[in-house]
């Protein structure tokens, strides 16, 4: 069940939303060498939706995500767009695009408490440092982690992770989610737990959401269209 959220919290969940949109992917491939891994690939995904990826390893799904989140590696060639609402995110550096990437990892940085890993995404225009730490002991609240703030990454549980983890996400006020198995290393109970978690929150901010995933229970769970992508094969010449 997902907590409800403090009156701050909510309205910066409305003001990332009303600057976003729905994601678009407009006949996107990837190649790597004369070797095709994805597409083409048409995919519109409306705010507050999940569409989910499944396939093969080394279909090219991370990749994918990669890509839209302007990380491709050099080997790697694209074609095709992507934009979020009217603005074409294609040619945009990572930080203009504020797309949040969540990974199976949780990636928290080890020498700093709760509190500072969502400090560390707090965008600058939260100012003061009273009204920055009652934005992270608001979220934490809602979160079900109140008084976890100087807490240290390493005495949490593997749920507890993920969440703090989502949380630093969601506190760079993204405009869609990007999801690369983020729940493949939870057991069965945290696993149900978590995607609740994440999916519920994404509703609630009307963040259009992508999952890669090999789980069809994660794809359930995320309850919107499941994109089949096949095996890489080679390209034509």
């Amino acid at each position: 069940m997902v907590t409800p959220r403090p009156p701050a919290a909510r309205e910066g969940a409305r003001n990332a939303a009303a600057a976003g949109g729905a994601l678009h992917l407009r006949r996107v491939e990837i190649s790597i060498g004369s070797r095709r891994l994805v597409g083409p690939l048409d995919v519109l995904v409306e705010p507050g939706t999940c569409t989910t990826l499944m396939g093969p390893s080394g279909c090219g799904k991370s990749t994918l995500l990669s890509w839209l989140a302007g990380a491709l590696d050099a080997a790697f060639h694209a074609r095709g767009t992507v934009s979020l609402g009217a603005e074409d995110l294609t040619a945009l550096p990572p930080e203009r695009r504020r797309l949040g990437l969540l990974y199976q990892d949780d990636l928290l940085f080890p020498h700093l408490s709760v509190a500072g890993n969502l400090l560390f995404a707090l965008p600058a225009s939260i100012r003061g440092r009273a009204a920055r730490r009652a934005a992270v002991e608001q979220a934490l609240g809602g979160a079900g982690l109140a008084g976890f703030a100087d807490r240290d990454p390493s005495t949490l549980s593997g749920g507890q992770r993920a969440r703090v983890a989502l949380l630093r996400t969601l506190m760079a006020a993204p405009r869609a989610l990007l999801l690369d198995e983020p729940f493949g290393k939870l057991d069965a109970a945290r696993r149900h737990e978590i995607r609740e978690f994440v999916f519920g929150r994404a509703r609630e901010e009307r963040l259009p959401v992508l999952l890669v995933t090999h789980d069809a229970q994660d794809a359930r769970a995320a309850g919107g269209p499941v994109i089949e992508l096949a095996a890489p094969g080679a390209m034509e010449a």
